[in-house]
């Protein structure tokens, strides 16, 4: 057997993943275990979990990969800021000391971290993100398309996969990043960066495009998806959290919106322009990549490959006929991408692993959940039969009851997929408004996602009958004569970030929807990740149980057992 760690850290989203002759054993993200969202520094506790899921110790580990290549890194780090000195003094004094204590000779911070002496193999950062892509989709080959704000030098990236060869033929460089730009539009919005990116996908069918041909003079958009950006805009020279100049203040009229202040017509008309450019640029550059490959398959990871509405239109809009964006596209990705290029390409083991679900992470016994339980000292009732449970949770989701779905092993990536989230009923007009009020404690624009059996998809949205979209990462259009019947996740524009549920990936959740509709005659449920707002997504019961007590989540189901009772019940 070989086994082969993946690591991803020192940015933001720091994951570990492990493959066992090219089969992927256990995933996750850093934050899940020590509650620290968007943990970016080494992620001990992950890949302590990754040995513990194999049975093994550090020491049977045959190959560690890291994500990215630092040298390369630091020379584009030190370039930007040599080339605007002395402007760039602060982001001098802020980003060189990391580099020269532990990022710079890595292999060393890493031996010492991981307490080996085994020798680090290092893959560029977006060739990480286009293995991620390409080598657990269920294609032989496919075009490729990766895009984030940066690796070492490479923003975007584009080429192709055969067998579990991948050639990335074309790039575009940094500054000019398509990534970048939407951090600009987040920050001009008052949002966090590399965080609520989400949020203006969210806000902008609250607005229209007026300020599309304001873009313009900050993109520079080519037919065949190429860019660049005018950079008297953009300033690099402190930190990614505000990547915007005065100039780009005085060409919208308007300075940066302060951290929750209230939106006005205005904050909404520049997400709805500036997500449109996004879409144009990527759809554009879609179009350019399918007709150079003669690709019928697109493989795509990368943060922006999250940006669901931009993922929809490069399918319907393209010749392509096929996407697969994996769940955890973004930069703990890079774990899983390293990992599988190791496997796969470099030591050429065959391709055996199609990602069909994203649940990688911990679970817990039916034991584990009573063990907490009754540390807790609550009152919950426990279900022999498989049956009556989904019964009964289905009976409360219909009652309008918010459940804390809790099963299995926790979601790779940042989307909850049926195992840590929150179901309620998608019929009720009022539900998103008492979610994101009583539970989410979060903007009340924010859209809700819909879970669908697959097989029925659609009759409900405007997507051809048996398509997959497992990990929530398109948006689709509800079917106009569906509104009415599904209004919690019909979005200001129409639209449902759907995920499609199979029992083959998704198991008890499926067999729930199935239970629901049994007793509705509606195939779809809301899921939300089950946190609160500013928190990672639960992994343990403890977890889970606490969440459940600091909300209004009505019950929580957490294998077999149902909390419907909260010691000294607090009236939401």
């Amino acid at each position: 057997m070989t086994y082969i760690l993946g690591i991803s850290c020192f940015y933001h989203d720091s994951g570990a993943a492990l493959v066992r002759d090219g089969q992927l054993i256990a995933a996750a993200e850093e934050e899940r275990f020590n509650r620290k969202k968007h943990y970016s520094d080494f992620p001990h506790l992950a890949i302590e979990y990754c040995l513990r899921e194999a049975g093994i110790t550090l020491d049977d580990v045959d190959h560690i990969g890291f994500y990215e290549k630092p040298f390369v890194k630091f020379n584009r780090i030190l370039e930007t800021i040599l080339a605007d000195w002395p402007r760039t003094y602060t982001g001098w004094i802020k980003s060189i000391p990391p580099w020269l204590t532990k990022k710079l000779n890595l292999s060393k911070t890493l031996q010492k971290e991981l307490g080996t002496e085994k020798d680090i193999l290092f893959c560029q950062h977006h060739l990480s993100h286009a293995a991620s892509a390409f080598l657990p989709s269920p294609f032989d080959e496919a075009a490729i398309i990766t895009a984030d704000g940066v690796g070492e030098w490479t923003t975007t990236g584009w080429g192709t996969g055969r067998g579990s060869d991948i050639d990335i033929t074309h790039e575009i460089s940094f500054p000019h990043s398509v990534g970048l730009l939407f951090s600009a539009i987040t920050a001009y919005l008052g949002f966090r960066v590399n965080d609520a990116e989400w949020k203006v996908m969210g806000l902008a069918p609250y607005g229209t495009p007026k300020y599309v041909d304001k873009f313009d003079d900050i993109v520079d958009l080519r037919d065949d998806g190429s860019f660049r950006l005018n950079m008297s805009y953009f300033d690099f020279t402190h930190s990614t959290s505000r990547t915007f100049s005065k100039k780009w203040e005085q060409h919208f009229g308007r300075p940066m919106r302060p951290k929750e202040t209230e939106l006005d017509d205005f904050h909404r008309d520049i997400a709805h322009s500036g997500q449109k450019v996004v879409e144009e640029i990527m759809v554009r550059m879609a179009r350019h990549v399918q007709k150079e490959t003669g690709m019928k398959n697109l493989c795509m990871a990368g943060g922006v490959a999250l940006n669901c509405v931009a993922n929809w239109r490069m399918l319907q809009e393209t010749d392509f006929e096929n996407i697969f964006i994996q769940p955890a596209a973004g930069d703990s990705g890079g774990a899983l991408g390293t990992a599988l290029y190791i496997s796969n390409t470099v030591l050429k083991h065959p391709r055996v692993f199609e990602m069909k679900h994203a649940c990688w992470g911990p679970g817990f016994s039916d034991d584990e959940v009573i063990a907490c339980l009754n540390r807790n000292d609550v009152k919950f009732e426990t279900f022999d039969r498989e049956e009556d449970l989904l019964a009964k949770t289905a009976e409360m989701i219909d009652n309008g009851k918010v459940i804390g779905w809790y099963q299995g092993r926790l979601e790779f990536g940042p989307r909850a997929l049926g195992n840590r989230s929150l179901v309620a009923d998608a019929r009720s007009l009022k539900m998103k408004d008492v979610i994101n009020a009583k539970v989410k404690f979060r903007e009340a624009f924010r859209p809700f996602a819909p879970s669908i059996l697959k097989e029925r998809a659609h009759e409900f949205f405007e997507m051809p009958e048996g398509m997959d979209a497992p990990f929530m990462l398109l948006v689709p259009k509800v079917r106009p004569e569906m509104h009415k019947v599904l209004p919690a996740i019909t979005h200001e524009d129409g639209t449902g970030r759907v995920q499609t549920v199979t029992e083959e990936a998704n198991g008890r959740y499926y067999r729930l929807i199935k239970a629901f509709e049994k007793r509705t005659g509606v195939p779809v449920v809301i899921n939300t990740s089950f946190n609160v707002r500013g928190e990672p997504i639960v992994c343990t019961p403890q977890d889970a149980y606490d969440t459940f007590m600091n909300t209004g989540i009505d019950a929580v189901v957490m294998g077999n057992c149902v909390v419907t009772e909260k010691p000294g019940e607090v009236d939401y």
